[in-house]
């Protein structure tokens, strides 16, 4: 079964990722941000990498897909993760009304492709009560495009063995003849502290406190925080993000260039290859850019066994009905 995936809003790779390991072909992911676009093509050349503003993006000829083998089918699978400020505390929540909120885009161009499956990430902010119409009128909305809506789900990334408190809303829409086979993933994987997950990279360049480090490092990491392109630079976010990590060892000041030198003292900074592996990417992953677009790209990033754990619930539900 080839499984095909629109990607909206493809960032620095962490959900395309994902659903590539869950068995997802991706005919084109977008993204407006060229420094994110350099990272898919550097990392996959052969994904079909669009640098566009959403707002001007037709995804009219993805409704058939070409493949291979010279027979066509529907696109499987529209997904993405559109800008998170607009339901974010950081982003003073103005939903609907800021001007970075996409959802009204993501409907349009469902509409355009006719996915069998909608799959759209954001944060917890979005739950909050002041978005209750909102909500509604998203369920609303695919229900008109013939959609069965699964609502917001909230899920744990430390649950799916990811090194971080990261709880991330995710919205699922199903044609109905794929809605009953479709189960929300459960998350059983124990997450590795920090100390576990990053003591190699620590230690590379000889760092004799890496050890001692790693025992003090002994929890899973706070949220990573990105920055916006209006706010934030190459550091772990604001003062209590900050005070957070300083309590497991870590200087959120700044993103380092390297590892600590081999008689380093005091509290070493992650680099951005450090924050990549907290966000639960494979190490061999690279993100293209100067510092600041780089860890920008990892912080805003959409966990990688997240996705492929929804992946795979969607792909078990397309795999128990006719195509």
């Amino acid at each position: 079964m080839t499984l095909t995936s629109l990607e909206l809003c493809a960032g620095g790779g962490g959900q395309a990722l994902g659903l590539e390991k869950a068995g997802f072909s991706h005919v084109a992911l977008v993204d407006n941000d060229h420094f994110a676009c350099a990272t898919l093509r550097t990392n996959r050349p052969l994904w079909n990498t669009v640098q566009m503003d959403l707002r001007s993006f037709d995804a009219t000829g993805y409704r058939r897909i070409k493949l291979p083998n010279g027979r066509t089918q529907s696109l499987d699978l529209l997904s993405g993760g559109v800008p998170c400020p607009p339901f974010s505390v950081a982003g003073k929540m103005l939903g609907v009304d800021d001007p970075r909120n996409l959802f009204s885009e993501v409907i349009r161009l469902a509409r355009e492709s006719e996915p069998k499956v909608v799959m759209i990430e954001n944060v917890r902010g979005l739950l909050d009560s002041s978005f209750d119409t909102y909500r509604s009128e998203i369920d609303f909305a695919f229900s008109e495009l013939g959609y069965k809506s699964f609502g917001l789900k909230l899920l744990q990334a430390s649950s799916f063995g990811v090194p971080q408190l990261r709880p991330r809303v995710i919205f699922i829409a199903i044609r109905p003849e794929f809605a009953d086979a479709f189960k929300w993933p459960v998350g059983r994987n124990r997450a590795p502290t920090v100390g576990v997950a990053l003591q190699t990279m620590m230690a590379s360049n000889g760092w004799t406190r890496a050890d001692a480090w790693a025992k003090r490092a002994n929890t899973i990491a706070p949220t990573l925080v990105g920055g916006s392109k209006l706010h934030g630079g190459p550091d772990l976010g604001p003062t209590r993000a900050r005070a957070a990590w300083e309590a497991i060892g870590v200087n959120g000041k700044l993103i380092a260039d390297e590892p600590p030198s081999r008689n380093f003292r005091g509290m070493p900074c992650l680099t951005v290859e450090m924050a990549a592996v907290i966000q639960g990417f494979d190490t061999d992953w690279h993100f293209v850019g100067p510092k600041t677009h780089a860890y920008r790209q990892v912080g805003n990033a959409f966990p990688p066994p997240v996705a492929r754990a929804l992946g795979n619930k969607i792909r078990q539900a397309l795999a128990r009905s006719d195509r």
